[in-house]
């Protein structure tokens, strides 16, 4: 099974459920200003699956209001991309210079370290909001920012090609996540970015640039290894496995680097023993 982090507000008494729901929301996303016109007895439930350095995310709750403002920023930023996949209900997300409203299936990106009010709405008589998404650590994404900022509150829909796959994709992985082994999880992680990096560049009308993919491909490698240093079975053989790519690749990535993998492998492992590295 999936590494999983759950909670059920239903677990604790109603009259404690909306604090324990703002303070979970708070640990395991961002420090944000929650409310609802439904706090008095809030049932709301929420799951985070680990993929390596990527989280998806599913959530069923009231209507709410959640807002992320520049003072909460400067205390706390993960520098993540936030997407959004509503299922049920709608969603309303406004920023200074920008307001959108989303219907279920449409794909909605935004970004920890802008500020913003996203408001969660029931919609034909239904009692809960239904979605899912992703968390994502923005170094992992091979394009340029500047690229991808244009995409931020964007509709990007989750009913046709890629955005297909990757809807698809997410809530197959929620659905039978006990299918998988955790060690599973990164490289369902290397599947997410790619189907989200193949989104945006279709979006964005662009074909991703070799340099930024090698780039960003490296990063998911060296977050791999320092995810699995312990593992005696650790070896460039099992990292290109891992990643879907050849070991003689796998090297060719690393020549552009400072170390050759195996000797970046050997480094990290020293650094953790807080030995000297050759």
């Amino acid at each position: 099974m999936l590494t999983e982090k759950a909670v059920r507000t239903q677990d604790v008494l109603a009259s404690g459920r909306f604090d324990c729901w703002r303070e979970y929301v708070s640990q395991t996303y961002v420090p944000a200003e929650v409310d609802s016109d439904h706090a008095a007895d809030f049932a709301a439930s929420q799951r985070i699956l680990a993929l390596g350095a990527v989280q998806l995310w599913t959530m069923e709750h009231p209507p709410m209001t959640l807002r992320r403002t520049r003072k909460l920023i400067r205390r706390s930023d993960p520098e993540l991309y936030h997407l959004s996949l509503p299922l049920r209900g709608t969603m309303r997300l406004t920023s200074p210079d920008h307001e959108a409203h989303y219907e279920p299936y449409d794909l909605v990106l935004h970004d920890t370290s802008c500020p913003h009010l996203m408001r969660a709405i029931t919609s034909h008589g239904e009692g809960t909001i239904l979605g899912t998404g992703l968390f994502v650590p923005r170094k992992l994404l091979p394009l340029p920012e500047n690229a991808i900022d244009g995409l931020l509150m964007r509709r990007l829909s989750g009913r046709e090609g890629v955005g297909t796959l990757l809807a698809q994709f997410l809530t197959q992985v929620a659905r039978d996540s006990s299918s998988y082994r955790p060690d599973d999880g990164p490289r369902l992680g290397t599947v997410v970015v790619d189907l989200l990096s193949a989104l945006f560049a279709h979006a964005l009308d662009a074909d991703t640039p070799p340099e930024t993919h090698r780039q960003a491909l490296v990063l998911r490698i060296r977050a791999f290894v320092q995810q699995h240093l312990h593992e005696p079975q650790l070896a460039p053989s099992t990292i290109a496995a891992a990643h879907h790519i050849s070991t003689g690749y796998l090297h060719r990535l690393f020549q552009r680097e400072d170390h050759t993998v195996t000797a970046w492998i050997v480094r990290s492992i020293c650094g953790i023993k807080a030995t000297t590295c050759p």
